[in-house]
Parts: C-alpha cells; sequence; structure tokens
C-alpha cells in the first residue's frame, strides 16, 4: 500500500466510526418521547370516536417559529397554525423542524380541541381526561398512605430500641 491510499484509508474509518459524543447524542434522541398531542400517547389509536374534520372548515398558514433554534427556527415557515372556522379555535404547531409532521400534529389536537368543544362532558376527550386525572390521584392517595407507613414503623422500631 502505498502512502495516499494509506492515508485514504484512515479517512475512511475515521467516517465508519462516529466519535462517541455524537452516539451519546443519537442515543439519547432515540430514548426521548416524541411530541405528541394531549391524549395521543395515553390511549390506543382509533379507540376515540372525534368529530371528523373537512378541509374546507379549515384555514391553514405557516409562520415563523419562536423559541430555541436560532437561525435554523428564525428563516423557516414550518409553523403551522390552524384554524377551525365554524368554531373560531386556534392551534399553533411548531413541534418539529418538518412542515409535514407539524401539519398533522396540528390537524390532531385540532380534532381533540373540536370534539371536546362540541362534545363537552359526552366527548370522549374529556372522559380520558378525567379517568387520568382520576388515577393521578389515587397514585397520590396511596404514595401518601405507603409514606405514612413507614413513618409509623421507623417511630415503631425506635420505640423498640429504646
Amino acid at each position: 500500500m502505498n502512502v495516499p491510499s494509506l492515508f485514504h484509508f484512515a479517512f475512511l474509518l475515521r467516517e465508519v466510526r462516529a466519535p462517541s459524543w455524537t452516539r451519546w447524542i443519537l442515543r439519547k434522541q432515540q430514548l426521548s418521547l416524541p411530541s405528541v398531542p394531549l391524549l395521543q400517547a395515553a390511549r390506543k389509536k382509533n379507540s376515540l370516536t372525534l368529530l371528523e374534520l373537512t378541509e374546507a372548515e379549515l384555514e391553514e398558514q405557516f409562520v415563523r417559529g419562536d423559541g430555541p433554534g436560532g437561525q435554523a427556527t428564525n428563516k423557516t415557515n414550518n409553523c403551522v397554525v390552524l384554524k377551525h372556522i365554524p368554531s373560531g379555535i386556534v392551534v399553533k404547531c411548531h413541534q418539529t423542524r418538518s412542515v409535514e409532521k407539524n401539519r398533522k400534529i396540528a390537524r390532531e389536537i385540532l380534532q381533540e380541541k373540536v370534539d371536546l368543544f362540541y362534545k363537552g362532558e359526552d366527548s370522549d376527550v374529556f372522559k380520558e381526561r378525567k379517568a387520568s386525572e382520576k388515577q393521578k390521584q389515587e397514585k397520590k392517595r396511596r404514595a401518601k398512605e405507603n409514606l405514612e407507613r413507614k413513618k409509623l414503623f421507623k417511630e415503631m422500631q425506635q420505640l423498640d430500641k429504646e
């Protein structure tokens, strides 16, 4: 092997193996939870019967996003503003850098909000929120009871030692 091909071979090896910090960032991105609409993470797909939205009822705009991200955020119009004309509900979505993903997410969020607006307490979204809230309160209550039991147990141990 001559010298130029040796350098070329070393360069290829360096391209194949990513630096350790890059692998760490990629691993963190894979482990992080994706940004999803309000209740999509908690429910199974198509388990809720939401009102259907037609494109004629929607007014869509693409605006510049805000928040962290610097030039990539400030110079691209990938933030979606979606308005449901009959109800006047407006949703702004800038969760990803992709316009198509933001459009899809905005429609899902708007569909949940419109369903909640028209059906009120009869809405599946409302019922699911109430159920998750009740579960959360129950979990809190059990944790509080366990803490009280632990305190009593420690006090009993202290009394036994004396």
